[in-house]
């Protein structure tokens, strides 16, 4: 059973959902877009550990609270360590008021019939169950959609509501995440099918299950308003998917009901050699603008 006070704030608070899940192949380039080389560090230990580092600034963050953050994404490893010597979840939540998600997938099989569809997750039921002993609420899970392949996306989106389903049972809020990739060709056209996926799977979600959807910015506003009304849906968040964060801002102001669940967008501005106050200053800035293209639209 999902914890109601976070429901009740995912479901209807406004604000925007942080995703600080960057993982694995990810995590050099985030890292480096923060200011750290590749070659300032030796190893995977040493890189997460700066990255941890980064993520933990941003917690701390006088402007990064419930009042227009309403969760955060954390990678496996941030969801086991410590800020200021308090479990990241039980921080975010405690100390911030900001709803805990974990990322649970491990990455993409190689691309076939215009898609990436998740590698084999084993463990999940483990990772779900430590998960949730340590207060997290939600689950995010990701794939790759690249040509309008009807097979391809019908797979992505079949593969991701059987997973979705393993999460529900395990009492937690499944995010699906099928990533319609910003340079696709044919981006329209696999938005199209991919809508006509995500429903008919949403209507076959027993009565009472719920998800939450995580969705590419639309070449069209307000394409997906039909998922947003649907009833298992709780609430439908933007990725950033490669856009800067004022391209990201200003097509998200013209899809009304989606929120930002942005990552490179949220960070693109902040960097090592900040000092306190001018990293401070420039992630508020940055909340205060993913905030209002989540809440004030045109």
């Amino acid at each position: 059973m999902v914890d109601a006070k976070m429901l009740n704030k995912i479901g209807s608070a406004p604000g925007f959902i942080a995703a600080l899940d960057q993982s694995g192949g990810s995590t050099p380039k985030a890292l480096q877009l923060y200011g750290i080389a590749e070659s300032e560090y030796q190893g995977d230990e040493e890189m997460f550990r700066l990255m941890h580092a980064m993520r933990a600034r941003i917690m701390r963050a006088p402007a990064f609270t419930g009042d227009k953050v309403i969760a955060a994404i954390l990678f496996e490893r941030t969801m086991d360590g410590d800020v200021d010597g308090q479990p990241v979840p039980s921080y975010l939540w405690e100390k911030r008021g900001v709803v805990p998600f974990l990322k649970v997938d491990k990455g993409l099989l190689a691309e076939e019939n215009g898609v990436q569809v998740m590698k084999p997750m084993p463990d999940l039921d483990a990772l779900l169950i430590r998960g949730r002993d340590k207060g997290i609420f939600g689950t995010k899970m990701r794939s790759v959609i690249a040509q309008a392949d009807k097979a391809g996306i019908a797979a992505v989106v079949q593969q991701q509501f059987e997973v979705a389903r393993q999460i529900i049972a395990q009492g937690l809020m499944p995010i699906i995440e099928p990533e319609v990739s910003i340079k696709s060709p044919t981006k329209g056209e696999a938005e199209a099918i991919l809508r006509e996926e995500i429903a008919q799977q949403l209507d076959k979600l027993p009565s009472g299950e719920t998800v939450m959807l995580k969705l590419t910015i639309t070449t069209v506003p307000d394409f997906y308003a039909s998922l947003i009304e649907h009833k298992a849906v709780i609430r439908l968040v933007a990725l950033s998917g490669g856009y800067s964060r004022a391209e990201a801002c200003e097509k998200l102001k013209h899809n009304h009901g989606m929120i930002a669940s942005f990552s490179r967008a949220l960070t693109e501005n902040l960097r090592v050699t900040m000092s306190d106050a001018e990293f401070n200053a420039s992630l508020a800035e940055t909340i205060d603008e993913i905030y209002a293209a989540s809440v004030n639209k045109a």
